[in-house]
């Protein structure tokens, strides 16, 4: 009998630490496990902590399928100051003076952005535009035309308020920017608005509070790693849960 185990074909769930890129992650991953083929599903900014899907062997073939899924994440937002990032790691833009605004108030703001609408992609992002990423034309200081996307919020909730943070959760689908998501609604307040802290909590059936932590990464043996992954049956039956 061989000692060498087959490559796990499968998903990991990873809880994305603040400071490191997806790409990071699945280049530790690669590492830690000694696996070449691997992927991610949607990216997470590095300010973003939670749940980070990689796609590992023959598990890349359904990476499309669950980025189509729907996310769940739990921000903060600051009224007051945008940014040119639209949060805050980007350079301030502009502040106003924050008015003392009432809860019902800012119900109104988030209510506006309920449902079906379009939402216009910032230009750092890693959407394309000629083929080259927003953000690399972002640096060069240029700005192009961007096409809104449809996008939907299916709820959301307003968890606490302490001017001029408001900590909040939303759903949404796939393709949506909650750092837009902030600004917008600090423009419909009149005062505007930057991202100050995300973590994705949510994506369709998976949970963050079963990921792996980046430190459990570099630190469990390989062994106990692998057998974190979900298998594709299982991957599957989640998805059709």
């Amino acid at each position: 009998m061989s000692s060498v185990a087959a490559a796990p074909d499968g998903v990991l769930l990873v809880d994305k630490a603040e400071g490191m890129t997806s790409h990071d992650v699945v280049g530790l991953v690669r590492r830690q496990l000694g696996i070449k083929k691997i992927g991610h599903c949607g990216t997470l900014d590095p300010i973003a902590t939670g749940l980070l899907l990689l796609t590992i062997g023959r598990g890349t073939k359904v990476q499309d399928l669950l980025m189509s899924e729907d996310k769940e994440y739990a921000g903060k937002l600051t009224l007051g100051v945008t940014t040119t990032t639209q949060d805050r790691a980007g350079e301030v833009a502009e502040t106003k003076p924050v008015p003392q605004l009432s809860e019902a108030e800012i119900r109104v703001a988030f209510d506006k952005f309920r449902g079906d609408f379009y939402q216009l992609p910032p230009m750092v992002s890693a959407k394309k535009h000629g083929g080259v990423p927003l953000y690399k034309l972002a640096r060069q200081g240029k700005v192009v035309e961007r096409e809104p996307r449809f996008v939907r919020v299916y709820r959301y909730s307003i968890n606490g308020i302490e001017l001029p943070d408001i900590d909040f959760t939303v759903l949404c689908s796939k393709g949506f920017y909650v750092r837009t998501y902030a600004h917008d609604i600090g423009q419909t307040l009149g005062c505007g608005a930057h991202l100050k802290s995300l973590r994705r909590t949510k994506s369709g059936r998976f949970d963050v509070a079963d990921a792996t932590t980046v430190d459990q990464i570099k630190q469990l043996p390989r062994g106990v790693i692998a057998q974190r992954i979900l298998s594709l049956p299982r991957v599957s039956r989640m998805r059709g849960a």
